[in-house]
């Protein structure tokens, strides 16, 4: 929840927006005037901002706490960038969330494994805050490994679980061409984390054979498996370009759940990053 004073500074500014030019909308968009109102809320001056400021950079023994007259008039201006200590100032003085402040300039931590995967584009990784719009169209679209009710839980006439805690999702990242063609780099991947266990026997085709999500010392990976003793053998799609790994059941990989559902481009688009992670998929083959 945000905090009152928050959503009154937005309110505040949104207002001051009504009947003006765009150009002076955007202006009043900007992190600087947005902080001025902030303080304007709480009927505090600049010069009480310095004096309170001072006191905090004395307790804390550093001088970066500290906030001159000159330096907030020229934050609200949009002529300073704000600093970590500084800021921390800010939100005691103004009684308000240090992370609301970094709001103002676009810095949400909560956005943070939003961008994990667009910073490292080629991790297999687990999509933890999967949103329900999102996995509903994904649902709709994706390409579906078990026949109506197979699912493990309750489940409506299309097989989709009406209660699914045990459902997550996870995405494949650009080097994990274990299961290519048939799954491609990049693809959303459905589990239910309930079939957990090996299946052995034949399958009537590539369609139905379980496919399962691995867990491993490293990272994640996903694909045919089969145990043998304690070994448990990743098998790949008979084109892939990926061998058939080894793992030691249980001490180096372990069973998620059996990938039930999954959303691919049916066209594999060469651009910098897949044609970067081809060389890296051939390179480790080759060593």
């Amino acid at each position: 929840c945000r905090p009152q004073s928050v959503i009154a500074m937005d309110q505040n500014v949104d207002s001051q927006n009504c009947g003006v030019t765009e150009d002076r909308r955007l202006r009043c968009e900007r992190p600087g005037p947005r902080l001025k109102t902030l303080r304007n809320i709480r009927k505090i001056t600049v010069r009480e901002v310095e004096q309170a400021s001072r006191r905090i950079a004395e307790e804390k023994g550093d001088k970066r706490f500290c906030i001159s007259n000159g330096w907030l008039a020229q934050l609200e201006n949009g002529v300073s960038e704000p600093n970590i200590q500084k800021f921390f100032s800010l939100s005691v003085i103004y009684r308000v969330n240090y992370w609301d402040l970094l709001r103002l300039y676009d810095v949400d931590v909560d956005e943070r494994e939003k961008y994990e995967p667009i910073a490292d584009p080629y991790l297999t990784r687990l999509i933890v805050h999967y949103a329900n719009a999102e996995a509903d169209s994904t649902e709709a679209a994706e390409t579906s490994l078990v026949p109506a009710g197979d699912v493990t839980g309750n489940t409506d006439a299309s097989g989709k679980s009406n209660h699914t805690p045990h459902i997550i999702h996870a995405r494949l990242g650009l080097t994990e061409f274990t299961m290519y063609p048939m799954i491609r780099p990049g693809a959303v991947l459905r589990i239910d984390t309930n079939q957990n266990k090996v299946i052995s026997g034949a399958s009537r085709n590539e369609y139905e054979r379980p496919i399962y999500f691995v867990e491993l010392r490293g990272g994640y990976a996903c694909g045919w498996c089969e145990l043998q003793r304690n070994q448990l053998h990743l098998i790949p799609h008979p084109i892939s370009p990926v061998s058939v790994q080894l793992f030691t059941y249980p001490r180096e990989a372990e069973i998620i759940g059996r990938v039930i559902g999954y959303d691919t481009s049916c066209v594999y688009v060469d651009s910098e990053l897949t044609v970067s992670a081809r060389r890296k998929v051939m390179a480790r083959r080759n060593k």
